[in-house]
């Protein structure tokens, strides 16, 4: 359908009402809370506790353990857990332990000193990121069976809506608790930085409670998995190995092999492509944001100000472009839409090369922090909705984090030598760099949806 007058572009905002759209709010407020509180909001603890830049950059591999999700996402996809899953459902079970662990592990985290036991406070954050894996797992299957494929582009938006409000929690949140509780801005103290992490500990009940309200997804396409496992164990049988042995290995093939075999089958040598962009997508972003609190707190920027610039007023402009993106996903296609994210975000990076010439200039970090913020919400919506797309419903859980994974190995693993490489030739020129390396990404979008890109409208496969 195209919309061609504002009637039109006011009732593709509607699609915002959906029952099932808004229950994406407090669930993406649960997503996106451990995640600044292991990288980012730790990398400003980490340089105040005297850390340096260097160990800050390659700490951030601790965000690998979201890379490397798809290994254990097949026993998140099938595997039940023992009354949880005959109480709340499969999808929700996994959903609640995730969240307690990181509740518990949050609480040990705020109980460490960085300054004195940097081991312990890696290892607690190691938790953290693990069980924030698990979680992102458990909700990506349960927003893509929740809704059909029209909607996917709204629950994206609507998710990142409430990402980005945890991401205010966790980032100004735990600044403004820390600033409030620090007795002096010159030195160092390890209380309001516990107090802090406690508070963030307590608002995972936000992802908890709202777990067990949600009615648990309608069950996924099985039939294709069935399928598999009877042709895996026709084919084991000839292996002659005991019963329980073969029914093993025809369940792990149904788990681990067959999601990853469903894919190449359906895209054939196009999914080199696709995986080539969802692997690039994201690198500008991810590389420099490692590096940007550092950067703040090198400018001489304070933490309310920083608080309120950052973490507040920019989270507020991603919101705002995540839903922008929601809705020119519907209105110009997945493919256009993610091309302009990526112009934009390679773009908006060359911006922190201009404000790092200036020093301490509050008014130059709000433009700076607002086109990139509503650039990256642009990306990012659309960027949900096109993986969205690429999964089969039988396999919701294995495949989408096998592309979220791939999405953050290679940036990750880059962003580690960011502090060594900001050390060795300046603020500007990581920055300039984060721009570049984005640059090959326009011709991955264009690769990826050529096809898509002659249907204005065209926003991926439809699945029943």
């Amino acid at each position: 359908m195209a919309f061609t007058t504002p009637a039109g572009w006011l009732h593709a905002f509607r699609v915002y009402a959906h029952p099932r759209v808004l229950g994406m709010l407090p669930l993406g407020f649960s997503a996106g809370l451990p995640l600044l509180l292991v990288l980012g909001t730790l990398s400003f603890w980490l340089r105040e506790a005297g850390i340096d830049r260097s160990t800050i950059g390659h700490l951030s591999w601790i965000g690998l353990a979201y890379g490397f999700k798809w290994l254990w996402s097949p026993l998140v996809d099938r595997l039940s857990l023992p009354l949880l899953t005959r109480l709340l459902g499969r999808r929700r079970a996994w959903l609640l332990l995730s969240q307690i662990v990181i509740a518990i592990a949050l609480v040990g985290l705020a109980s460490t000193d960085p300054a004195r036991h940097l081991t312990y406070t890696v290892y607690f954050a190691l938790a953290v990121a693990f069980a924030s894996a698990t979680q992102d797992i458990a909700l990506d299957a349960y927003r893509i069976e929740a809704a059909a494929p029209r909607l996917q582009g709204a629950m994206a938006a609507t998710y990142q809506a409430g990402y980005r409000v945890a991401m205010i929690v966790a980032s100004a949140g735990v600044l403004w608790i820390a600033a409030a509780l620090d007795p002096s801005e010159t030195t160092y103290e390890h209380a309001p930085w516990r107090a802090a992490y406690l508070a963030m500990a307590a608002c995972m009940a936000v992802g908890i409670l709202t777990t067990l309200a949600v009615r648990e997804p309608g069950p996924p396409a099985t039939q294709l998995v069935t399928e598999n496992e009877r042709h895996a164990r026709q084919a084991i049988a000839h292996w002659h190995l005991n019963v329980h042995l073969a029914r093993l290995l025809a369940w792990l093939y149904g788990a681990m092999i067959a999601p990853f075999r469903d894919f190449i089958v359906r895209h054939g040598r196009q999914a080199l492509v696709i995986l080539a962009l969802i692997a690039l997508y994201r690198i500008s972003d991810v590389v420099m944001g490692v590096m940007s609190n550092p950067f703040y707190v090198d400018m001489g920027y304070t933490k309310d100000e920083v608080a309120t610039v950052s973490k507040v007023y920019g989270v507020l402009m991603t919101i705002i472009g995540a839903a922008l993106g929601g809705v020119l996903t519907a209105r110009i296609g997945i493919m256009r839409t993610l091309f302009l994210g990526a112009v934009l975000s390679a773009a908006t990076n060359l911006l922190f090369v201009w404000l790092s010439g200036r020093g301490h200039d509050v008014a130059g970090l709000v433009f700076t922090v607002s086109a990139d913020n509503l650039s990256a919400g642009i990306a990012s919506s659309a960027f949900i909705a096109y993986l969205s797309s690429l999964t089969n419903s039988a396999y919701s859980a294995t495949q989408y984090a096998l592309f979220s994974s791939i999405m953050l190995l290679l940036p990750k693993f880059i962003a580690g030598f960011s502090g060594a490489f900001v050390d060795a030739y300046g603020y500007a020129s990581f920055f300039t760099g984060t721009a570049l390396i984005g640059m090959p990404v326009l011709l991955l979008v264009w690769l990826a949806g050529r096809g898509e890109f002659g249907d204005r409208h065209a926003s991926g496969p439809e699945r029943d």
